[in-house]
């Protein structure tokens, strides 16, 4: 029973509770009870937990906006909201030098826009030969943690891959990316629970900004045959020339979205992997099952646990009505445990029917756009740990076993993964 001093679930701070941090699937379970949308009592934010209600929100660009979509409600809108319809407003603020201001922020024509700029990335020409790298690192970096007897798989092997296999993609000069990765590494996490309302750009979103505006210019002035030639002259749809800054901000964004959530989703895996020796065997066996056994992975403990969208106009979602202006929680996490939408939701079931059409890279004009990516960098990388491996398991010495078990997450309210995963690897 919760105590004065402990609050029942629905009524803790999902932005800033350390608890929820801890179980956020308790806590959607919680808001689900009151309805697939509910807005806490005396809240002006609406929390939004079933399949179908989040999936009409992704996909309603007319009356939601992304403008909220990178830090969510927890900093203050630039204005405030008046009237029935905001759209003047949100694009009124819109700040386009600030770099802040992201692919996931943006609305409209202006997203598909920046998008198209990282598009061509994603053909299967270059998508191939990024995957060459990624099987020769990826081999690599297993090698040597078996070798090792063991690793610590978040920082020692997962961050280091997925940043590396970004930069790869993007064309960093390779005397840079071992810069890249020291940065990234010591930022704090998107979403910080300890730090929820800063709104300045990260050091390591200044420092990448910096890098990629030097390479773009570069680029413009004295083009060559590599991607970042590719990409710093590339034309929007229509023919314009992006602005310089546009396209820095959009290579930004792919390392500062993809990294983070691939290297979250290898650790979420790997823990289902450890935890279970009968999926491990399984797994071992037929190692074609590692993308379904993925995708199960990204619906039951994807990397996002929640978006965030701004009511553009007087609206409804399900049966509430909604005011221009409102802030909603899409509870990507919560959707993809619904039981309307899905039989036994809190099970790890490899190859459920329909399994592709869950929310762990949204859905819409703002589905992930590195999605093709980090499913192939996952993949391959299990497929090495298996090759060089006989069995993986959790090191107990660090984290504990049985109930004294200890494995901390990042304190994040958008992202939902592991601080550190220590494990023993017997070779093969």
């Amino acid at each position: 029973m919760a105590t004065a001093a402990e609050p029942p679930l629905v009524e803790r701070d999902y932005f800033t509770d350390h608890s929820i941090l801890r179980d956020p699937y308790a806590y959607f379970e919680a808001l689900r009870a009151k309805g697939p949308v509910h807005r806490p009592a005396g809240g002006k934010i609406v929390f939004v937990t079933g399949f179908d209600e989040s999936t009409e929100i992704l996909l309603n660009t007319d009356d939601f906006s992304s403008s909220i979509a990178a830090l969510g409600p927890v900093a203050p809108l630039p204005f405030k909201p008046e009237g029935s319809d905001i759209s003047d407003q949100i694009e009124a603020a819109f700040d386009p030098m600030s770099l802040t201001s992201l692919l996931v922020n943006y609305d409209g024509k202006r997203h598909s826009d920046a998008r198209s700029l990282l598009n061509r990335l994603f053909i299967p020409s270059r998508l191939k030969a990024n995957e060459e790298f990624m099987e020769d690192y990826a081999d690599q970096l297993v090698r040597e943690a078996v070798a090792s007897g063991g690793c610590e798989l978040i920082n020692q092997i997962a961050t280091p891959y997925v940043t590396l296999v970004i930069a790869d993609l993007l064309g960093v000069p390779e005397g840079d990316r071992e810069k890249f990765r020291e940065v990234i590494d010591s930022g704090p996490p998107a979403g910080d629970l300890d730090n929820a309302s800063a709104v300045q750009a990260s050091p390591a979103l200044m420092f990448m900004g910096a890098y990629f505006m030097d390479y773009v210019q570069a680029r413009r002035a004295n083009p060559t045959d590599d991607v970042l030639s590719e990409l710093a002259n590339a034309k929007f749809p229509d023919g314009a020339t992006p602005d310089m800054l546009e396209v820095v901000k959009a290579a930004m964004f792919l390392f500062a979205a993809g990294q983070d959530t691939s290297a979250k989703l290898l650790g979420n895996a790997m823990r289902f992997v450890i935890d279970d020796p009968a999926l491990q065997a399984r797994l071992r066996a037929d190692t074609t099952l590692i993308a379904p056994f993925l995708e199960e992975v990204l619906r039951l403990e994807g990397s996002t646990k929640g978006t965030f969208r701004l009511a553009k106009r007087d609206t409804r979602i399900g049966d509430m009505e909604i005011k221009a202006g409102t802030p909603v929680v899409v509870g990507l996490a919560a959707a993809n445990r619904d039981p309307r939408r899905w039989d036994n939701p809190s099970e790890l079931i490899i190859n459920r029917p329909r399994i592709k059409e869950h929310l762990g890279f949204g859905r819409g004009a703002h589905t992930c756009i590195g999605a093709p990516l980090a499913r192939v960098e996952i993949r391959v990388i299990f497929e090495r740990f298996f090759e060089h491996t006989s069995h993986i398991e959790l090191d107990t010495a660090i984290h504990g076993a049985g109930t004294s078990r200890e494995l901390a997450y990042e304190p994040s309210y958008i992202i939902r993964g592991l601080e550190s995963l220590n494990l023993k690897l017997t070779p093969r």
